[in-house]
């Protein structure tokens, strides 16, 4: 099969599309052929090496978690799933034709949901999903700001955090406020504007995708005993507010929540925006501009 090899640590370039031996689906796994993958920041920094510390790549390595495509074979112990099922998920090695998914960690696509666009959403959206439930916690009625939250894995969680019953302030760059207002949130903030923070009283939790000087921003928005709940890690100057709890949260796949949030974009009730589609062997393009930033996900077919 084709995939996307990494030799070495670098930029875009050091991306290749090569020949390497296919995949075998092995106890309670699914041979998938790939129809689509997408662009995760996690992916740029493993190629960049800018993780090699904590998560070190073994070379040749290829990256991709997210995947949409068609189950070839069902491997041992596997039920629910046959040939020819259009399905989705997370899975190591998903920058190639064909992966093996774990079963545990696949859905089939939902009625409605384009077969393409499905890999926009795993790991997006089952990101911004637990930092709300499981970073946050937030209850219904209590109020929670969500940084980034045109991002997709911002989107996910203001959809998460209103479907809990909080008030949700969408935190965003003044530049996108106009945009913001169809997120649904209770309030738009702009996040760069002095004057529109030092407005905004105490908070319960803060959810936060963007890091940096805004989270320590708004750490010292939270009242006493709340949660400061991050899927880029705590905030500098965290040791300054001991009263509140700050959790780093790691998506791990669950997949009763990622066929909620399908159903949920199926259904247009959540929007994840699409910026690109692009084929596999152009994945150096898709990771520069990814690393650009923007709205949007960037898929690979494959």
């Amino acid at each position: 099969m084709k995939a996307i090899v990494l030799h070495e640590y670098g930029g875009p370039d050091k991306l290749k599309y090569e020949d390497v031996p296919d995949p075998v689906a092995g106890e309670g796994q699914l041979l998938v052929r790939v129809t689509s993958t997408s662009v995760n920041p996690i992916d740029i920094k493993l190629r960049s090496g800018a993780f090699k510390d904590f998560m070190p790549l073994t070379f040749p390595a290829i990256l991709g978690n997210d995947f949409s495509g068609l189950v070839r074979v069902v491997g041992a112990g596997v039920t629910g799933f046959a040939p020819g099922d259009k399905v989705m998920g997370v899975a190591d090695s998903s920058d190639a034709e064909l992966v093996a998914a774990n079963a545990n960690a696949t859905i089939k696509v939902p009625e409605g949901l384009d077969p393409v666009e499905a890999a926009a959403l795993p790991v997006v959206t089952m990101t911004g999903e637990q930092l709300i439930t499981l970073g946050t916690g937030i209850q219904k009625g209590q109020t929670v700001l969500v940084t980034g939250a045109l991002g997709s894995v911002g989107r996910s969680a203001v959809w998460t955090a209103k479907k809990a019953g909080a008030i949700v302030i969408a935190g965003v760059r003044g530049s996108q406020i106009k945009a913001a207002a169809a997120l649904g949130a209770d309030q738009v903030l702009a996040l760069d504007d002095a004057a529109a923070m030092e407005k905004l009283g105490f908070i319960d939790a803060v959810a936060d995708t963007v890091g940096g000087s805004t989270a320590e921003t708004v750490l010292g928005k939270v009242k006493p005993g709340g949660v400061f709940a991050s899927v880029v890690g705590g905030p500098a100057n965290a040791k300054l507010h001991p009263t509140i709890r700050v959790e780093s949260v790691v998506m791990h796949p669950d997949i009763l929540a990622l066929k909620t949030l399908a159903e949920d974009v199926a259904a247009g009730r959540l929007v994840i925006p699409i910026d690109r589609i692009l084929p596999l062997e152009d994945v150096a393009e898709a990771h520069t501009a990814a690393a650009k930033g923007g709205i949007g996900k960037i898929l690979l077919l494959a």
